[in-house]
C-alpha cells in the first residue's frame, strides 16, 4: 500500500471540501439524476439555517428504482426478503419491487395523501416497510417510520407531533418465538394522541390476522393489487424526506428532518467513498427500518447504486443459533455487511471460539462495517480473529447526520487502521474537539466533538416544526458549530477516537475519565463478553467506577474473584487515581431496541428506589433484574 499517495489524496479531497464546501459538494450532486439540476448549491434560509442545493429539483423514489430500470437493470435483484421467524424468503428485481411500489403510491393518492402530507409507518422487517417508504417518496409525501414494538404513549406522541395522515402497519410482528400484536398497540395510541389521523392500512400476516374496523382500517394487499401505477413527483431538494424521531432529554419530541436532494447526493457518495460497494453487489445492512442505520443502508443507499439489499427478520443469535449472520452472509453473497457492535458481543457470548462461522463460506465477503456505538478493541480484535481475510472497519455518525461523520474512506484507499478510532474526519465534516468553555483543544486532550458549520449535505436542516430547539440544542454550544453530543479527542496524526456519550464521563475526585476507556480494559479479561460502566455517588471521591459485566457462556468464575482481577487489572492500566473496585455480573444488560446500552438508565437504578422504564429499552423486565443485582452487591442507595 503506498500510504503517502493516499495521504495526499485523503487530504486533498478533505481540504477541498473544507475550503470550498459549495464548489465540493456542487461537484459531488453531479453523479446523482436531477429532473432539474441545482445551480444554487449552499445557501441560508430566512431562519440563518443552511440549505443544500435549494433550486435543485428530483425525486428519490426515481433515483432507488426508475434510474435503474432506464439503464437497463430491471432483472437485477434490488431487494432480498430472509425472514429466519417466518421460514421465508423472496426476492424482488429492480422491476417488481417499482412495480409495487408504484402501485401502493397511486393507491395512497387515491386515498387522498398529498405531496407534503406525513404518513407513520410503524411495521415489522417485512418487504412492504420498504415499499411503504418508498412509496411515500414517490409522492413527495414524508414518511416518519416508528420501531415496530414501540409502546402505545410513544407511537401517540409521534402522531400528535408529525400529524400524518395515514398510519400503515402491520397485524403483528415477531419476536423470535413471540408473536406481538401490532394492531393492539396502534388502536391505542391513535386513542390516546392528539390529532385524529385519516386512516389506518394493515398488512395482514398469517401469524395473527386481524379483524379489520371499517371504514377507518383498510387492508394493505387490497390496496396494493387494485393501486393504479403512478410516476414520480418533483420535489424540492430541501423539501423533507422523513422525520425520524430521536431520543433525548429535552423532554419534547426531536423529530430529524432529512431532506431529498442533500440525502440523495451524500449517500451515493458514501456508497462510493466510505462503503466501496459497486453496482449489482450486494450490501446487507443488518439493522431495522426503525433506526437511520435502516433508512439509510437497508433502503435508500443501496438502491441509489444499484446494489442488492436485504431486509432481515431475525437476530444474531436465537434464530436459530449464533450461525443467523454467517448464514445469510454465504447464502447470499453478502459482499459488504454492516451492523453494530452490540450483535456481534451476542454472537461472541454464544460463541467465542467463531464454530458456527466455520460451517458457512465467506468468500463473498470483502468488509465488515460497524457503528451506532463505539467498537470496542476487544470486539475488533475478536472480528478480525472470525473474519482474517476481511477488513474490518468502524465509522462514527448519528442520526442526525444520517451518514458517517467519521470512518476510513476505502473507496479511495485504506488507511492503516488504530483500534479503537473510527480514522479520519470524512470530507465535509469539519470534526474538532472542545472544552467545556468552548475553547478549542490541542491533540490527544479529551473534549467534547463539534463540528464547525456548514454541516455538510443530508445532515439535519432543523427539527420538525421546532427551529428554536434546533439551535438550543446543536449550535447554541458555541457560535459556528455544531454539537454532536458526544466526546473524545484527535491524536498526533488526526485519528479521531470517540469515547461515548459526553454525559458517559464519570469524574472521580476532580479527574475526569470516559466510561469508553474503562470498558476497553475490563472487556480485555478472557470471560467478558460484554460490559457497561457508569458513575456511582461515593461520599469521598463524588463519583466512583462501577462495572457491570456479562460473562462469556461457559465461564467458571466466582463473581468476588472476577471483582479482584478486574480491580487489578483496571488499576494496572488505567491507574489506582480511577478507584475502580466494584463488579457485578448480571445475565445481561438494559439496552435500546437498536442495541445501545442504557448507561443513564442504570446510574438511575443505582440511584433511585423507583426507576421507570424508558420507552426504548428493549425490555422492561431488566429494571428489576438490576435492582436485584444492586441489593445483592450493596451498590448506591442499597449499600445500607
Amino acid at each position: 500500500m503506498n500510504e503517502e499517495r493516499f495521504a495526499k489524496s485523503y487530504r486533498k479531497e478533505y481540504e477541498n471540501s473544507i475550503n470550498d464546501p459549495a464548489a465540493y459538494w456542487g461537484k459531488q450532486a453531479q453523479a446523482i439524476t436531477w429532473f432539474k439540476p441545482p445551480e444554487v448549491i449552499l445557501t441560508k434560509n430566512d431562519k440563518g439555517l443552511y440549505r443544500w442545493f435549494a433550486d435543485g429539483v428530483l425525486n428519490t423514489c426515481y433515483l432507488a428504482l426508475d434510474h435503474h430500470i432506464e439503464a437497463g437493470r430491471g432483472d437485477n435483484r434490488a431487494l432480498i426478503y430472509d425472514s429466519p421467524v417466518t421460514q421465508t424468503k423472496k426476492t424482488y428485481t429492480f422491476t417488481e419491487l417499482h412495480d409495487a411500489v408504484a402501485r401502493f403510491a397511486g393507491a395512497l393518492h387515491a386515498e387522498g395523501l398529498k405531496k407534503g402530507e406525513r404518513v407513520i409507518i410503524y411495521m415489522p422487517m417485512i418487504p412492504e416497510a420498504v415499499i411503504a417508504m418508498l412509496a411515500c417518496a414517490r409522492l413527495g409525501a414524508v414518511h416518519s417510520v416508528v420501531f415496530g414494538g414501540f409502546a402505545p404513549q410513544e407511537l401517540a406522541s409521534r402522531i400528535t407531533h408529525a400529524k400524518p395522515r395515514f398510519i400503515i402497519t402491520a397485524s403483528c410482528g415477531i419476536e423470535v418465538n413471540k408473536v406481538v400484536d401490532y394492531m393492539a398497540m396502534v388502536r391505542m395510541s391513535v386513542t390516546l394522541a392528539e390529532h385524529r389521523i385519516s386512516g389506518i392500512i394493515v398488512k395482514q400476516r398469517e401469524e395473527a390476522p386481524a379483524t379489520l374496523n371499517e371504514p377507518l382500517e383498510k387492508d394493505f394487499n387490497s390496496l396494493l393489487s387494485t393501486g393504479e401505477k403512478i410516476a414520480c413527483t418533483e420535489v424540492k431538494a430541501t423539501d423533507p424526506l422523513y422525520i425520524l424521531y430521536t431520543s433525548g432529554t429535552t423532554g419534547k419530541p426531536k423529530g430529524i428532518v432529512r431532506d431529498n436532494g442533500g440525502h440523495a447526493v451524500a449517500l451515493k457518495y458514501s456508497m462510493d467513498v466510505i462503503y466501496d460497494t459497486k453496482c449489482g453487489e450486494v450490501f446487507w445492512a443488518a439493522s431495522d427500518i426503525g433506526w437511520v442505520v435502516g433508512h439509510s443502508y437497508i433502503v435508500y443507499a443501496p438502491l441509489f447504486q444499484g446494489c442488492t439489499t436485504i431486509v432481515y427478520e431475525g437476530k444474531p443469535v436465537r434464530t436459530p443459533d449464533p450461525s443467523a449472520f454467517y448464514r445469510v452472509i454465504a447464502e447470499h453473497n453478502v459482499t459488504s455487511f454492516f451492523t453494530a457492535p452490540t450483535a456481534f458481543r451476542a454472537i461472541k457470548k454464544e460463541d467465542p471460539e467463531g464454530n458456527y462461522a466455520k460451517k458457512h463460506h465467506a468468500s463473498s465477503l470483502k468488509y465488515i462495517f460497524s457503528a451506532g456505538e463505539r467498537l470496542d478493541p476487544p470486539t475488533y480484535k475478536w472480528l478480525t480473529e472470525i473474519f482474517p481475510k476481511q477488513k474490518i472497519i468502524d465509522n462514527w455518525w448519528q442520526t442526525e447526520t444520517g451518514w458517517p461523520i467519521v470512518a476510513n474512506l476505502i473507496g479511495l484507499e485504506s488507511y492503516p487502521p488504530k483500534i479503537g478510532s473510527a480514522t479520519f474526519p470524512v470530507p465535509g465534516f469539519n470534526v474538532q474537539i472542545m472544552s467545556d468553555e468552548g475553547e478549542l483543544l490541542p491533540q490527544d486532550v479529551s473534549g467534547n466533538i463539534v463540528i464547525k458549520l456548514p454541516l455538510p449535505p443530508s445532515c439535519l436542516p432543523t427539527l420538525w416544526e421546532d427551529d428554536a430547539l434546533f439551535k438550543k440544542v446543536y449550535l447554541d454550544f458555541a457560535e459556528g458549530y455544531y454539537l454532536s453530543g458526544d466526546g473524545g479527542y484527535k491524536d498526533e496524526e488526526g485519528y479521531v477516537f470517540v469515547m461515548g456519550r459526553t454525559d458517559d464521563v464519570i469524574n472521580v475526585a476532580g479527574h475526569r475519565f470516559s466510561t469508553g476507556e474503562i470498558e476497553e480494559v475490563i472487556g480485555s479479561h478472557q470471560v467478558v463478553a460484554e460490559c457497561a460502566v457508569i458513575g456511582i455517588i461515593d461520599a469521598v471521591k463524588g463519583t466512583i467506577p462501577l462495572a457491570l459485566v456479562v460473562l462469556k457462556d461457559g465461564s467458571v468464575i466466582t463473581e468476588d474473584a472476577l471483582e479482584k482481577e478486574l480491580t487489578a487489572l483496571v488499576r494496572s492500566t488505567l491507574g489506582a487515581v480511577i478507584a475502580f473496585k466494584q463488579a457485578i455480573v448480571v445475565k445481561r444488560l438494559p439496552k435500546t431496541r437498536s442495541g445501545k446500552i442504557l448507561r443513564k438508565t442504570l446510574r438511575l437504578i443505582s440511584e433511585h428506589e423507583k426507576v421507570p422504564a424508558p420507552p426504548t429499552i428493549d425490555d422492561p423486565a431488566i429494571i428489576d433484574e438490576i435492582r436485584t443485582a444492586f441489593s445483592r452487591r450493596k451498590v448506591g442507595i442499597f449499600v445500607s
